[in-house]
């Protein structure tokens, strides 16, 4: 229980020990104050971190190249796309026939038909994997620019799954791979997981001893209590600026961020998926069904609360839904052409409306979304009517962070089966993700990070055309 909590209400002790949280080994309050300092000495060299942010969305599963962005519709039956195609706003480029809204939007995207994760095994690459350390990649973030925003203190790396925004959805998978792992960065640098309503799971990420965060309930209604006495009592007056600063930072730049309620109902509804695949629209059969009915019902409001925590500085989102996209057509998932009705549309209306509402806000150059899964599937359909494992071509589609978009990168063999054109891998992914948080040039000059960090930033180019 945080020690300035008194069941009597607030007082003037307890703000400024709330104003003295650790944050980094300096108080929240001390680093607001020099944070103001540093900016306006003229003699203090720019960070190499850059003002933006990433969400990646994972597409647990393995999601189709055919039916997403390269449908192939010349191609032979049982090869091209069993969901047709879709014309976009680029001339002759076309989409899977389900991702009608992504379609209109492709102006403002980047694919990659030229992708391939590697391999056919279900992990979580490339969000963990060889490729970032084995560590999350929001960790590998994380450990550069540090586990908070030094001015707000919001999270630097989160992770959202279902649960974050519905209770009544199943709890995240991690059967595959663990989201939250570090590799050798520690545990520190794990990503914050918001729960359900508004409420944290995890630790508040101020860097606060365990035993002071483990009654988050208590947690929030004590700031509740504190924020209503002090605004009785008038106390803010008398104290210090960065300390006033500090402590409404902690009552309500961490917690509503990450409650949905505090945003503008019309916003929650626009970005709203439960309504486009009810759970009556799925076929019980399935033994994926409950994760089909999660899937709809959490995906755009995931991808709302993404928004809503880059908006306030966290640097790095990881977004996952379960494991849905192994469209093998066997007992446990759907064929393709149903399977791609059960996870596309959700996709489709959750990544459209996200690109429209950041383009409205102006944080297109800011916010860098990428959309891609472990794997593709395999170009011919079995005989079931489902695509199997492939790791010779994975779908990936990028959008803002200042990139270069409204263009399709590289090519694929005419069964979308291979790279046509020279291979994008997560490296050059991971490569793209470094250029755009940071400034690689400052960072490599870096003495303080790990030697492995140093490597991966310097062993691997960005995918071409878009920086």
């Amino acid at each position: 229980m945080f020690g300035f909590f008194d069941r009597s209400g607030g007082s003037r002790r307890e703000f400024l020990r709330a104003g003295s949280l650790p944050l980094g080994g300096l108080t929240l309050a001390h680093l607001l104050a020099a944070q103001h300092a540093a900016a306006a000495d003229p003699q203090v060299p720019q960070s190499f971190v850059r003002d933006k942010a990433v969400v990646l969305l994972f597409c647990h599963g393995g999601p189709s190249q055919i039916e997403t962005f390269d449908p192939k519709i010349t191609a032979p039956d049982g090869i091209r796309s069993v969901t047709g195609e879709v014309s976009t706003s680029l001339p002759g480029v076309t989409f899977g026939g389900t991702l009608s809204k992504l379609a209109a939007l492709a102006h403002r995207t980047a694919v990659v038909r030229s992708f391939a994760s590697g391999d056919g095994n279900h992990d979580i690459k490339p969000v963990v994997g060889r490729d970032t350390l084995n560590a999350n990649l929001g960790s590998i973030y994380a450990r550069i620019a540090g586990m908070n925003h030094p001015i707000n203190g919001i999270p630097s790396n989160v992770a959202v799954f279902p649960q974050s925004v519905d209770p009544t959805t199943g709890p995240r998978q991690e059967g595959f791979g663990r989201f939250h792992a570090t590799g050798g960065l520690g545990t520190a640098f794990a990503p914050f997981t918001p729960g359900s309503s508004g409420e944290m799971q995890g630790d508040m990420s101020l860097n606060l001893p365990q035993s002071r965060i483990a009654d988050r309930r208590a947690l929030l209604a004590g700031l509740d209590r504190i924020r209503r006495s002090i605004d009785v009592r008038g106390q803010m007056s008398g104290a210090d600026a960065f300390q006033q600063q500090a402590f409404q930072t902690i009552l309500g730049g961490i917690a509503d961020v990450f409650d949905l309620s505090k945003e503008d109902p019309r916003v929650v509804a626009r970005y709203d998926t439960a309504a486009l695949m009810r759970p009556d629209m799925i076929d019980r059969k399935w033994n994926n069904y409950s994760h089909y009915v999660d899937h709809n019902k959490s995906l755009g409001r995931l991808m709302l609360l993404a928004r809503r925590m880059c908006e306030a500085g966290c640097g790095f989102v990881t977004v996952t839904t379960n494991f849905v996209w192994d469209n093998h057509a066997d007992v446990n998932n759907a064929g393709i052409a149903e399977g791609m009705n059960y996870c596309s549309l959700a996709l489709d209306h959750a990544v459209a409306t996200f690109i429209e509402d950041v383009h409205e806000r102006g944080l297109s150059d800011r916010i860098l979304l990428i959309v891609t899964g472990e794997m593709g599937r395999t170009p011919r359909i079995n005989k079931n009517g489902g695509r199997d494992h492939w790791g010779n071509l994975t779908p990936l589609l990028l959008s803002g962070g200042g990139l270069q978009t409204g263009r399709v990168i590289g090519q694929s063999t005419r069964d979308a089966g291979e790279p046509a054109s020279e291979k994008v891998t997560i490296r050059n992914l991971v490569a793209t993700v470094m250029h755009t948080l940071f400034d690689t040039g400052r960072l490599r000059l870096a003495t303080h990070l790990p030697s492995d960090i140093q490597r991966l930033i310097a062993t691997a180019d960005p995918i071409p055309d878009l920086h």
